[in-house]
């Protein structure tokens, strides 16, 4: 099985379009098609059957998918490993966080990387989405969650907490809310159901049911900014809260505690590089007030 076709294989079956297959590789859709049938046509069977909306794997394809699985991996490892050897400090690294972590603790430290060594180049990826370290999709990740994958190194990075926050202008219209009403009367601003959260029907252990959802959003950034704007109350990390004057600190004896880790893969750890803005995202995390 020819490791290029498999990879367009790979995408396929995980994105169900030529089009989502194409645009994750970087490739035409033209190409990824082709790379398709060449490899049905090395197998001698057919991999999907063409939907009018996505590509449905037959049994062959599943059979496929397995093999070229292990495939990935493997080459995944041979290139882990060759870049755990790598001493230069230089070329990319991948890092994928939230947007409100890149704000408040990232783009400071990669100022300071910046400045230590000027070869090295930061890709940054800011999503709610947890990135897969074993495929590859990136160097380095700050996340909430410790990973459990055995392969996977963790490193605690502190605790950070949570708060019920709303403008200024906001409270002086609505007023504070009462405790245990279930926010009667308020306006809430919330994360949507892709953030993944067990606890979305609660706000820092507050029920919202009686509350009208102003805005749901997918990202930290910007509930924090719909907050600040007066569309609500709203639950936000109190390390970004800090840096938008116009947020009041609502109940304050209510706060949610969380963790946050510094994630990499162990072949990855002795590269130069990688372990070099692991360094300048560990201070800044050290500097910052929890």
């Amino acid at each position: 099985m020819d490791w290029d076709n498999a990879r367009v294989f790979l995408a396929i079956y995980r994105r169900g379009t030529l089009r989502g297959a194409a645009a994750e590789l970087q490739i035409d859709q033209a190409t990824a098609g082709r790379r398709l049938t060449a490899l049905e046509e090395a197998l001698d069977a057919r991999l999907f059957l063409r939907t009018p909306k996505r590509y449905v794997p037959t049994p062959a394809g599943e059979m496929a998918f397995r093999a070229a699985e292990q495939m990935e991996a493997g080459a995944d490892a041979l290139q882990r490993r060759m870049q755990g050897l790598d001493e230069r400090l230089e070329g990319t690294v991948s890092l994928a966080c939230t947007d409100n972590v890149a704000c408040v603790f990232l783009l400071p430290a990669l100022g300071e990387l910046r400045r230590r060594h000027p070869g090295i180049t930061v890709r940054m990826v800011t999503s709610t989405r947890l990135s897969n370290l074993t495929r590859r999709e990136a160097d380095l990740a700050v996340r909430t969650v410790r990973p459990e994958a055995p392969d996977l190194i963790a490193r605690h990075l502190g605790h950070r907490t949570l708060g019920l926050f709303a403008s200024r202008e906001y409270l002086d219209v609505r007023g504070l809310p009462d405790v245990g009403t279930g926010l009667a009367g308020q306006d809430v601003v919330v994360y949507d159901s892709s953030f993944g959260s067990a606890s979305r029907d609660r706000l820092c252990g507050e029920s919202f049911e009686r509350a009208h959802v102003a805005l749901e959003t997918n990202t930290g950034l910007m509930l924090t900014q719909a907050v600040a704007a007066g569309l609500g109350i709203g639950e936000i990390p109190t390390h970004l809260a800090r840096r938008f004057p116009a947020l009041v600190r609502v109940w304050p004896e209510r706060t949610e505690r969380y963790d946050m880790w510094l994630v990499m893969h162990g072949d990855l750890h002795r590269t130069a590089r990688v372990r070099a803005v692991a360094d300048v995202v560990v201070e800044a995390f050290e500097r910052e007030e929890p």
